[in-house]
Formats: structure tokens, C-alpha cells, sequence
């Protein structure tokens, strides 16, 4: 783990909130991250041009951009914020040399490569300097099984460079998944345009994140892709075309999480517009772990409402298996509960952005906390925070856990507060805008 050195980045003052108020705060969430970066590359793919509205405007759907630019295809913004106009790559063009930076964006790494097996040329990929530890191998295992030549520069890691001749034979191929969903979704997004499809067996421990996987499964079907999923383990995708597409994304329900979290936290209420009332999104779990900390949270007319009273309880026991992303919300919550939590099934976040488990034993320890990693979660004890400079390890969720730890604790300063922006640009302006919606407590 590393943190910012530059003296500018070194501390955001996490706003402490009046106990004298409560919140009223109504928020709006711009589009899901997860789904952003799944239709701009299924719309890239398809077999016409495609709209693609509600986009999230942050750095990991501008990589994505870039990056599918750099294989052919065309991105134009539309007149609303969030709309692209796209016309798709030419299967077996001519793309030449080309450098496609991933910036730290786990989407762009894990899905770009099986996308520019499918132009002709030489690819090299690369990202930031921490997105080079972060896995590729199942990635570039599973490639070469389709026929794919890779060369790998780092041993299983960036960079590495794709000789891609415009086609894929496609076929069988079995993969170690247990580090990330992203990996089976990555060589599930472009597979109907190889010349056998695929058959992905995964081969390890459980695959963590799967509403991820199904998230990826239910969007080509809408594109007329059928994916067969006869178990958890397997999925086998035939040939076919990827339908050309006006599509509008829902907002990101997990980048929703941090804003809810307040309304627990300090009490009162914040509205979430929008909110699906069916999504494959794994923040669909967050109400749910919500109430079991002390908040309501209600659904009405597209409405998500959270209400708390200021006092947090511990989880208990905390599998989040399935939405491993929720983790830093409720570690948050947790070092300002009454009783402990223990979260488990997010092994995976080692090899997020930077290794959540540590960074946040790490981080809440610092402030008086007593948080203890374990081989795949963390348990969090009670006990009175202080404040302190909460590092954020270039990782924008450690970011926004900050932000809820100091709304209740004196002299939290969040450094590197403009990571955010890599999915939530200007958390810090809505973080305030928030906050500053509020009635007097009731006496």
C-alpha cells in the first residue's frame, strides 16, 4: 500500500455534523459504474449504432471511452450529460500499434482485453502503477485457451501485449474466477462474436461478487446474447450478433451506499430517486444490512428513503460474498457502532484498488479503532475514534468510508479527497449539498 505524497492531497476536512440537526436530505445518484462500462463496450460490439444514456461521467467510464476509440470505435457525447452516441468497431479492421492505458479501472483491464482480440493489430495495455499488481492471469489464461496470442510482459500482471488477428476461434476454456467476477464477465462480454462462441468453466474457490456476473449475463440478453448458466460455475455463450441498443442506466446503488449510511449515522433521513425496483446491482443488498444496523428503509413510487435515529448497531456477523464493493461502507459504520460486526467473504478486496482488508485495519486502528483483518474479512470492535488523516491509497471507496467515520468524529481529514472521482466525480460537493439539508432535532 502506498500513500500521496503531494502536499495538496494530504487532507479534506470530513465534515463533523451538528448534532443539533437531522437530516432531510433528498440525493442524486448518477449512473451505475458497473453498468456504464458494460453497455459502452456492448454497444462498441454491436451490429449497429447505439445510444447509451445516464452514463456515469467519472475516470472509469473515460478510460473505457478511450479505450474503445483506440479499437475503431465512435464516441460522440450526446446533448444530455451521461449520453453517448456510438457506432461500433469493425470486426478484423486494422487498428495498427496500439497503447490502451487502464488507468486503475478494474472494468477496463479485465474487459478491453477479450474486446481487442477482435481487431487486427498489436495492443499493449497498461495501467497506474497500482493497477500493475492487480491479477490478469485467468484473463490472459483464458484468452490464450481461445486462441488469442499473448505475450506476457509481468507474469500474470500489467502490462502485456495481445498480437490479435481480428478473429478468435473461441471453444472451451476453464478459469480460477475466485479472485474476480471480472474475469468471467470479461471473456463473457465479447464471446458471441467468436467464431465457436465459448464454453468458461470456472475451476477454484467460490467466484465472490456473482450479482456482478449476473449483471453481465442479464445485459446481453437484453442485446439478444442468450448465455446459458446452468450452474454457478459454468456459463456457455453460442455466436451470435450483439443488437444495436437505446439504452438508460440506473443510477450506481452502491455508490448510493455512503449517502444512505449518513441518515444511519447521524439521523434523520436521505431519499435515493431513481432506485430500480428489479436490478442485478449488488448495492440492491445495502437496505437490507441497513436495518439490521438500526436505519428503516422504505421503497415508494422509485424512492429509496433510509431513516435513522444516530445510533448504529453492530452487524453481527456480515457475509458480503456477494457485494464485496459494500465492504468500506459498513466497515465505516461499523467503528462508530455499539456492537461488534464481523464481515467476511471479501478475500477478493486484496486485489482491489489497493488491499481494502488492510487499508481499513489500518486506517481505523489509527484513529483508536479496533479492527482486525482476517484471512478473507474483518472484525470490528466498539471503541472512541479521535481524529487523524484518513489515507486513501488512491482507492475512492476508503475515500467516502472517511468521509462517513468523520461525521461523528472530531478532526477526520481524508486525503487524496479527488480520488472519488474515479466513480463518484464531486462526492466532496454532494457530500455537502447533503449535509446541508436538515431540520432541527426534535427536542
Amino acid at each position: 500500500m502506498t500513500h500521496s505524497t503531494d502536499t495538496d492531497l494530504a487532507g479534506w476536512p470530513a465534515p463533523l455534523y451538528d448534532d443539533s440537526l437531522a437530516l432531510d436530505a433528498h440525493v442524486a445518484i448518477p449512473g451505475s459504474k458497473s453498468l456504464t462500462n458494460r453497455y459502452l463496450v456492448l454497444a462498441a460490439l454491436a451490429d449497429g449504432p447505439s445510444v447509451v444514456r445516464g452514463a456515469l461521467k467519472s475516470r472509469d467510464a473515460d478510460l473505457m471511452i478511450a479505450a474503445l476509440r483506440k479499437l475503431g470505435a465512435g464516441i460522440t457525447e450526446g446533448a444530455q450529460p451521461g449520453e453517448y452516441h456510438i457506432t461500433p468497431i469493425t470486426v478484423g479492421a486494422e487498428v495498427g500499434e496500439v497503447h490502451i492505458d487502464c488507468g486503475l479501472a478494474g472494468t477496463v483491464m479485465r474487459f478491453i482485453p477479450a474486446v481487442a482480440a477482435l481487431v487486427s493489430g498489436l495492443i499493449i495495455i497498461d495501467g497506474d502503477e497500482a493497477a500493475r499488481v492487480r491479477p490478469m492471469k485467468p484473463i490472459l489464461d483464458g484468452l490464450r485457451e481461445l486462441g488469442v496470442h499473448i505475450t506476457d510482459l509481468s507474469n500474470g500482471f500489467l502490462p502485456f501485449e495481445i498480437q490479435a488477428t481480428g478473429e478468435v476461434p473461441g471453444g472451451a476454456l476453464t478459469v480460477d474466477a475466485s479472485g474476480s467476477s471480472q474475469f468471467v464477465s470479461g471473456l463473457l462480454l465479447a464471446s458471441s462474436l467468436y467464431t465457436q462462441g465459448i464454453s468458461l468453466t470456472h475451476q477454484g474457490k467460490s467466484v465472490p461478487s456473482l450479482p456482478h456476473i449476473d449483471m453481465t449475463v442479464e445485459v446481453l440478453g437484453e442485446a439478444g446474447v442468450i448465455v446459458e448458466n446452468p450452474d454457478r460455475t459454468s456459463w456457455k455463450v453460442s455466436p451470435a450478433p450483439i443488437q444495436a441498443r437505446d439504452v438508460t442506466i440506473e443510477p450506481d446503488l452502491s455508490n448510493a451506499t455512503p449517502f444512505m449510511a449518513a441518515a444511519l449515522a447521524v439521523g434523520g433521513s436521505v431519499r435515493i430517486a431513481d432506485w430500480p425496483a428489479h436490478t442485478t446491482q449488488p448495492g440492491a443488498l445495502a437496505p437490507e444490512i441497513f436495518e439490521r444496523m438500526g436505519a428503516t428503509c422504505t421503497l415508494a413510487n422509485g424512492v429509496m428513503t433510509v431513516t435513522g435515529t444516530g445510533v448504529i448497531h453492530g452487524a453481527g456477523d456480515l457475509d458480503l460474498s456477494a457485494a464485496g464493493e459494500l465492504a468500506p461502507t459498513f466497515a465505516a459504520l461499523a467503528a462508530l457502532a455499539d456492537s461488534p460486526t464481523t464481515i467476511t467473504g471479501i478475500a477478493h478486496l486484496r486485489g482491489h484498488e489497493t488491499d481494502r482488508l488492510a487499508a481499513l485495519a489500518a486506517e481505523i486502528t489509527a484513529l483508536g479503532g479496533r479492527c482486525t483483518e482476517l484471512e478473507d474479512g474483518l472484525h470490528i470492535e466498539p471503541a472512541p475514534l479521535h481524529g487523524g488523516l484518513f489515507h486513501t491509497y488512491h482507492d475512492h471507496r476508503m475515500a467516502t468510508a472517511g468521509a462517513i467515520i468523520g461525521l461523528k468524529t472530531a478532526g477526520i481529514l481524508v486525503e487524496n479527497i479527488a480520488t472519488t472521482a474515479k466513480t463518484l466525480p464531486g462526492f466532496d460537493v454532494m457530500w455537502q449539498n447533503m449535509l446541508d439539508q436538515h431540520t432541527p432535532r426534535p427536542s
